[in-house]
């Protein structure tokens, strides 16, 4: 009877191991709500930040341009020991406002990409199109001829 408990509760932490994994590697992109991370501000409007001046945790060169990130408040308080998951340490870094980001860049930034694949999409048809319509055309001349 112990080896059926023993065999019994190592089969089910088994069976329930893949389903814990399965949840584990959730991914959020940039564009999306739950997304922390460096963002790219070019075409947008200038982001409302937390701090005027940027912080700097190690030298950092003036001639590069700033950083513009979106972290966790409690990240932001304790810079220094979070700026290596962002490799930004010797960078000068802006922190955007959430509401910034969640009301400006996000809808804004889901445009473009969308507007970006409809292109995409839209010059992919195009070249399916002239191909087929030059392949139906090209049979139906050879047709005739005979």
């Amino acid at each position: 009877m112990k080896r059926f408990l023993i065999a019994s509760a190592l089969a089910v932490a088994t069976a329930a191991t893949p389903a814990l994994a399965a949840d584990v590697g959730v991914s959020v992109s940039i564009g999306q709500p739950g997304f922390y991370g460096q963002l790219d501000i070019g075409g947008f409007p200038p982001p409302r930040v937390i701090y005027r001046q940027p912080i700097i945790v190690e030298r950092a060169p003036a001639n590069r341009p700033p950083v513009y990130l979106r972290v966790p408040r409690n990240q932001i308080k304790h810079w220094s020991k979070y700026c290596h998951r962002y490799n930004a340490c010797g960078e000068r870094v802006y922190f955007v406002h959430d509401d910034w980001y969640e009301r400006d860049y996000v809808p804004r930034y889901q445009e473009k990409h969308h507007r970006k694949e409809r292109d995409h999409d839209s010059r992919r048809d195009d070249r399916r199109g002239d191909h087929d319509n030059g392949h139906h055309d090209k049979d139906r001349g050879h047709g005739r001829d005979h």
